[in-house]
């Protein structure tokens, strides 16, 4: 979703090549992104969005930090309220960093609200949140490998925004002790399982909050871990998972493929629906594949086997974005950069559906398409669905006409990529 900018001489050839690869964000070398600033009155269009946090992160000694990469004893909460510039002056699917502090809330995202709270005072909330939201619908983010606390909230700012889930759903981040450092893949992936437990517990306040009707969750990279880990968990323990966990959105999870497929198995046949998205150029996974010697779930072609069988055997949707450009050189996060991609999740949501499953006979059309990011970059590529399952639900092709029709053909000639 971010890029991670390197200077070769910091390690070898090799070990600097898989470690970049493994980068996945924007770290910067200021500081204090999370000291929040007055409005300005001068910059009508920005939007606020507000979050609750629950982590279990330590608390950083810098208030303009919040929190770091170490692992608490108990979970944190907070609070925070982030301010995003007009889209006139930013690119969708992208974070305006500041490039000095205080940030321009005209150009740059900026911190309104950055406050620690107690479990009753995120309660309360996440109640009012709710209260404010279109529908009774939770929605919690768990973010991947090497985020600093910054970014996981600028980052899932952009998302809940940019995808127009905002003001639809209550958004929850859950974010869990990463040093922010590529250096340490290791320390995060022990820090996911550190925090699988604290996840099944929100997820299980959530589950039994009368007011909510409706849980989806989104985890990116090395979150999708923890969060098949925590679901694993819920299902063996109540002997389910609770049907009011109704969407489940893996993004290039950095998962071994068959791992993934023994924590779906165990939880039953009636799981939520779960959505994966996958891109078989994705540098970060190769390199993640190179590090565990096995291929990683979101790198898969989902049309060869043993692939297929299994995504079709499990009823997953799946959205191989590999014909999509990225901002990012390693391909890693294109399910939040392109501006399509992310209006039909939230179109999803909005409109109360799951991403729908549709049988694709032989001779009919198996790859809808969008029109990408062809606004901003420039370029028309295919959002190719893998058969037989489709992404695009009526109301989302009614919405977009004749553009799928019209780039489908464009398209059409890009075909399954052989498993490396």
């Amino acid at each position: 979703m971010r890029q991670f900018m390197w200077k070769e001489a910091v390690a070898p050839a090799k070990w600097l090549g898989l470690a970049a690869a493994l980068a996945l964000c924007g770290c910067s070398t200021i500081n204090g992104y999370l000291e929040p600033v007055p409005t300005f009155e001068g910059a009508p269009g920005t939007t606020h969005v507000e979050m609750v946090v629950a982590t279990t992160r330590t608390r950083s000694e810098n208030p303009a930090l919040l929190f770091g990469g170490g692992r608490a004893a108990e979970p944190a909460f907070a609070d925070m309220i982030v301010s995003i510039p007009p889209d006139a002056n930013r690119t969708i699917g992208q974070v305006q960093w500041p490039k000095q502090l205080p940030g321009n809330p005209e150009t740059d995202f900026v911190t309104l609200k950055a406050d620690v709270i107690n479990k009753d005072q995120a309660i309360g909330a996440f109640d009012r949140l709710l209260r404010e939201s279109n529908k009774s619908e939770a929605m919690v983010y768990v973010h991947g490998f090497n985020e600093r606390y910054e970014n996981t909230v600028y980052g899932f700012a952009q998302i809940l925004h940019d995808s127009g889930a905002l003001g639809e759903v209550a958004p929850v981040l859950f974010t869990w002790p990463s040093k922010g450092n590529v250096f340490a893949y290791g320390y995060d992936r022990e820090s996911a399982n550190y925090s699988r437990d604290a996840l099944e517990r929100l997820l299980q306040y959530l589950v039994k909050e009368p007011k909510v009707k409706k849980i989806t969750i989104l985890a990116h990279s090395m979150g999708n871990w923890v969060t098949l880990e925590a679901l694993r968990q819920m299902a063996i323990r109540d002997k389910r998972i609770d049907p009011k966990i109704a969407l489940v959105l893996l993004a290039d999870p950095d998962v071994d493929v068959d791992v993934s497929r023994e924590q779906i198995a165990a939880m039953g046949p009636n799981r939520p629906h779960i959505a994966l998205f996958v891109s078989e150029d994705d540098r970060a996974l190769a390199a993640s594949k190179q590090l565990w010697g096995a291929p990683r779930l979101g790198a898969i072609n989902p049309d060869i086997e043993p692939y297929k069988s299994m995504l079709e055997r499990e009823n997953i949707t799946v959205i191989n974005l590999t014909a999509f450009p990225s901002h990012d050189s390693f391909n890693h996060g294109k399910f939040a950069e392109d501006p399509k991609v992310v209006e039909l999740i939230g179109r999803s949501l909005a409109n109360g559906q799951a991403l729908t499953n549709s049988q694709v006979g032989f001779g009919e059309k198996i790859m809808e398409t969008t029109a990408s990011a062809a606004t901003s970059v420039g370029h028309a590529a295919g959002l190719a669905i893998s058969a037989p399952v489709a992404i695009v639900d009526p109301d989302t092709r009614e919405h977009l006409g004749d553009q799928v029709d019209e780039l489908t053909d464009s398209v059409a000639h890009i075909g399954p990529q052989k498993e490396p």
